[in-house]
């Protein structure tokens, strides 16, 4: 199958814009933008929102994100942030005094966070794996981290700095080998590289969506395992019981809560702006389909990361594909960041490295100015 050809035409991006910065934040579809705002205003005619309207975009937004993923509706919780779903993960996996849950160095604070705060409370220890030198072969430090004692493992699919990518499917089996629980953040590849979701089976599976998935801030989706939607929620809220769409019932005040991953549903998830963003994206990654966009975006930065060996800026080893992560030979200039800036150039630097992430919006012209800038 072709390359997807460039959809610039689909953002509202201007000519002179240069955005090689989507591991920070994607831009809007303007598809996205516009549901959005017809969403927002549906609050300036409340008459119109019924009972059934708290329910039915939340469960179309459901379901697109599970089938972008390969699981089943019921196993999708909307939640607010990946810190959100980090709390609800570890609430619900067993820890004891003397195990250990094994995270990545230099990980998002999300995940390091929620498991330090776990360790502590369960008088467990917390084993951090440093990123290789020399090939970068992270996943296979990972696995020689996972033992006997190990009681849980942290992991991102794609690292946020340094863009590498973690075989999350022999992490698995590794966990599932010695009873370990495994609780992934794919905030950096959901969207933008394919995952098996079968083979891998993790416990719990979290992506913010604005990133990747091209949608909004303050939205993310949690996959639960059919085998721990039986938990307990971070709140009470009465949307994720039994029979809350009947309103005229709420104040019986049922204690069933629902018997699916809805029960790990944030408060006011029926966000009428947030959800038909969040869809429309979903929407068009699947029409484009997620292994398209991953052999898409590694044609870019391919170019790219060739293009920029040759003025002494190397990519580090065993990235995603549509991730690049480089360094100067000679060190990172001096305000680099915002001298590209100033030339309409946008990238991150995270640590010692410059994150340089494009997605179908950038075109030929967008590649010769950030590396004429960055040789330059």
């Amino acid at each position: 199958m072709p390359l997807i050809p460039c959809q610039r035409a689909r953002f509202e991006i201007p000519a002179e814009i240069a955005y090689f910065d989507c591991a920070k934040m994607s831009p809007l579809l303007i598809a996205a933008a516009q549901a959005g705002e017809e969403g927002l205003r549906r609050k300036s005619r409340p008459w119109e929102i019924n009972a059934a309207s708290f329910f039915d975009e939340a469960e179309r937004v459901r379901g697109l994100y599970a089938r972008l993923i390969g699981a089943r509706a019921d196993d999708i919780a909307i939640i607010p942030s990946v810190s959100y779903g980090m709390a609800t993960a570890l609430r619900n996996l067993p820890v004891t005094a003397g195990q250990t849950i094994v995270t990545l160095a230099d990980d998002f604070p999300s995940g390091i966070y929620a498991a330090r705060a776990l360790a502590q409370q369960a008088e467990a220890k917390v084993v951090t794996v440093p990123r290789p030198e020399g090939d970068g072969d992270w996943s296979a430090a990972l696995l020689d981290a996972i033992d006997g004692s190990t009681a849980l493992v942290v992991s991102p699919h794609v690292h946020w700095i340094h863009g590498t990518r973690i075989d999350v499917e022999a992490i698995a089996r590794r966990c599932r080998s010695v009873g370990a629980a495994l609780v992934l953040d794919t905030t950096q590849s959901m969207g933008a590289l394919p995952l098996d979701l079968a083979a891998v089976d993790p416990d719990y599976m979290i992506a913010a969506s604005y990133k990747w998935l091209l949608g909004p801030y303050s939205v993310g989706f949690l996959y639960v395992s059919p085998r721990h939607q039986g938990g307990r929620p971070l709140e009470e809220g009465w949307i994720t019981r039994k029979g809350a769409e009947d309103f005229r019932s709420l104040a019986g005040y049922s204690q069933e809560l629902e018997p699916s991953a809805r029960r790990f549903d944030m408060g006011e998830r029926s966000n009428f702006a947030l959800l038909p963003v969040a869809g429309a994206a979903i929407a068009q990654l699947l029409d484009w389909g997620v292994a398209n966009i991953s052999e898409a975006l590694g044609a870019i930065t391919g170019d790219i990361a060739g293009q920029l060996a040759d003025h002494g800026i190397e990519a580090l080893p065993g990235r995603a594909p549509h991730f690049l992560s480089v360094r100067y030979r000679a060190g990172m200039p001096e305000d680099i960041e915002a001298r590209l800036a100033a030339a309409n150039v946008h990238v991150s630097l995270r640590g010692d490295t410059m994150r340089i992430t494009p997605h179908l919006y950038n075109d030929d012209a967008d590649v010769a100015r950030l590396v004429a800038q960055l040789s330059a």
